[in-house]
C-alpha cells in the first residue's frame, strides 16, 4: 500500500507541533493527530531555558511571558543563584506556549485531526494508523511520557528506583524574584516560576504520594507567600516522570519529546530538548538519513541527560540529598557553570 502523506505526527504538544512546523517548512506533507482540543495544558514548571527561547525565536514565534534571569536554589534561610549568561529564559503559561505553536502549525497548512491513536503498523513502504485511514511514509511518536505508540511497538524499558511525580498550581501573586526558585525540602522540591505580572506557577517534584497542600506545608516560608485564596487553578499532576525507550528510531517510526525518553524535570530542560529533537528529526528526514536521528538525538541531549541523571541520583540518596543545596552555595562558580551548561 502506498503512503498518502510524508509524515503523520501522533501527539499535538510542543514536541509534535514543533516537528510539524519544521516539516511543513521543509515541504513535507504533514498531518498531526491530537484528540485533545487546543490549547492543551500539562503539569509542568512552565520555565523555558534560554535554549528553548532561542529555538522558538528561530521558528519566528513570539511567546508571551516573563523574562527569567536565572536559577536560584533555596533551603531554609540559605540561597545561591546563577544568572543565565547568554540571554534570558522565560516563564510562560503552558497554554500560551501551546496556543502559539498550534496557531503557527495551522497557518502553515498542517491539519490537526481530533483522533486517538492506540497502535501503529508499519511495513517496508510506510506506516498505517488502524481505525483512522491514515498512512504515511514516516510516523513520529510525540505522544508524551506514557506514549501509546512506544508501548504498541514494544519499545518501553522498565525503570528502576523510586518513581517521581509532579504537581502544579498557579497563584495570583506578584513574582518576588526574576529567577526560577528551587526550594529544597526533605523529600520534595518546589519550583517557583514567574509567569505574569501577578501570576506565579508552583510545581512540586517528589517521590512521596501526597496532596499538593501537604507538600507545600513542607516549605513554610514559601507557603506564607501563597495564601490559599490566591490559588487560581486546580492542581494538575504527572508521572511517573522517568521513562525509557529502547530507541528513538524504529523502522519508519521516530520519537521526539518525552516519548523519546525522559529522565526527570529536576533541571527543567524538557521543552528545550523537545525543540532541538524536532529540528534534528526533520533535518534527517529532509536529508534522507533517518537512521542518523538516533545518534543526533543522543549527541544533542547527552549533556542534559548526564547532568540531570547525576543530580537525580544525588537527590535520591538519603546521605547526599541534604548536601546538594549547601554544596551549591559553597561552590557558586561550579553551580553557575552547571546551570549554564543546561541553558
Amino acid at each position: 500500500m502506498s503512503a498518502r502523506h510524508d509524515l503523520v505526527i501522533v501527539g499535538g504538544g510542543p514536541a509534535g507541533l514543533a516537528t510539524a512546523l519544521h516539516a511543513a517548512r521543509a515541504g513535507l506533507d504533514t498531518v498531526v493527530v491530537e484528540p485533545r482540543p487546543a490549547p492543551v495544558d500539562k503539569a509542568c514548571g512552565e520555565g523555558l531555558m534560554p535554549g528553548a527561547v532561542r529555538s522558538l525565536a528561530a521558528l519566528g514565534l513570539a511567546v508571551p511571558g516573563v523574562p527569567v534571569s536565572g536559577i536560584r536554589y533555596v533551603q531554609g534561610a540559605r540561597g545561591v543563584q546563577a544568572a543565565f549568561r547568554h540571554g534570558p529564559g522565560m516563564g510562560v503559561r503552558r497554554t500560551d506556549l501551546h496556543g502559539v505553536l498550534h496557531r503557527a502549525v495551522l497557518a502553515a497548512g498542517v491539519p490537526v485531526l481530533p483522533l486517538r491513536v492506540a497502535e501503529v503498523r508499519q511495513d517496508r513502504a510506510g506506516v498505517s494508523v488502524p481505525g483512522t485511514g491514515l498512512r504515511s511514509r514516516w510516523l513520529v511518536g510525540a505522544d508524551g511520557l506514557h506514549s501509546r505508540v512506544r508501548r504498541s511497538l514494544g519499545l518501553e524499558v522498565r525503570t528502576r528506583g523510586a518513581p517521581r511525580y509532579g504537581l502544579r498550581r498557579h497563584y495570583a501573586v506578584a513574582p518576588w524574584s526574576p529567577y526560577v526558585e528551587v526550594h529544597w525540602g526533605s523529600d520534595a522540591e518546589a519550583y517557583v516560576t514567574p509567569i505574569g505580572p501577578r501570576l506565579v506557577g508552583i510545581a512540586v517534584l517528589t517521590t512521596r504520594r501526597a496532596s499538593f497542600t501537604s507538600h507545600l506545608e513542607g516549605f513554610p516560608a514559601l507557603a506564607a507567600r501563597l495564601p490559599p485564596d490566591r490559588a487560581v487553578t486546580s492542581v494538575r499532576g504527572a508521572g511517573p516522570l522517568r521513562q525509557r525507550a529502547r530507541t528513538r528510531a524504529h523502522g519508519r517510526v521516530l520519537f521526539v519529546g518525552d516519548a523519546a525518553g525522559y529522565v526527570d524535570a529536576l533541571t527543567g530542560e524538557g521543552v528545550a530538548l523537545a525543540l532541538v529533537g524536532a529540528e534534528a528529526l526533520v533535518a534527517n528526514l529532509r536529508r534522507g538519513t533517518p537512521g542518523r536521528y538516533e545518534a543526533d538525538w543522543r549527541s544533542a541531549t547527552r549533556r542534559h541527560r548526564l547532568l540531570t541523571e547525576l543530580l537525580l541520583r544525588a537527590r535520591l540518596q538519603p546521605a547526599l540529598a541534604p548536601r546538594i543545596m549547601p554544596t551549591a552555595a559553597r561552590l557558586p562558580r561550579v553551580f553557575s557553570a552547571a546551570v549554564n551548561a543546561l541553558a
